[in-house]
């Protein structure tokens, strides 16, 4: 079996006036959630062998925060991460098939979407992951990315 674990941005704060979104940063109440989502993941042993990250500000936050934790891992920018759909975010995964397991720093609605559709094969009206929660599938080695082929392993947020 395979591990990907799914992890949305913690809190960040408001933009300012004319500031884009993607340059919005934690708030000091994000960094913590994203310092316990570090240490959950290395409680539960489940430290990836690489990382795939939106370029937004928070997100890349979130991911520093997660590895002053668990420590360096590979890690890639990943800009199709960024306002992802379900869809966007399977293909992606499905280009890293080989890596045993897979961290994604993303957003919502998409992370939310997509563990639905990888768990039961539908994205609905899902809403189920909080700022800094942590989604952990499990899929067959060499499977590919599609509608109901993981199944939900652990769930934790902050």
């Amino acid at each position: 079996m395979r591990e990907l674990i799914l992890l949305r941005h913690a809190h960040a704060d408001p933009a300012l006036p004319d500031q884009a979104d993607i340059d919005r940063p934690l708030s000091a109440e994000g960094l913590a959630e994203a310092e316990s989502a570090g240490r959950w993941l290395r409680e539960q042993n489940l430290v990836p062998d690489c990382a795939l990250c939106s370029p937004s500000r928070r997100t890349r936050e979130t991911l520093e925060a997660v590895l002053g934790v668990i420590g360096y891992v590979d890690q890639r920018l990943e800009p199709t991460v960024y306002d992802a759909t379900p869809g966007t975010l399977a293909a992606l995964l499905d280009e890293h098939r080989e890596t045993g397991r897979l961290l994604l720093v993303g957003h919502n609605p998409g992370l939310e979407r997509l563990v639905a559709l990888l768990h039961s094969g539908q994205t609905g009206e899902y809403r189920g992951m909080p700022p800094g929660g942590i989604a952990v599938l499990s899929l067959p080695d060499g499977a590919a990315v599609e509608p109901a082929v993981a199944s939900l392993s652990a769930f934790w947020w902050p």
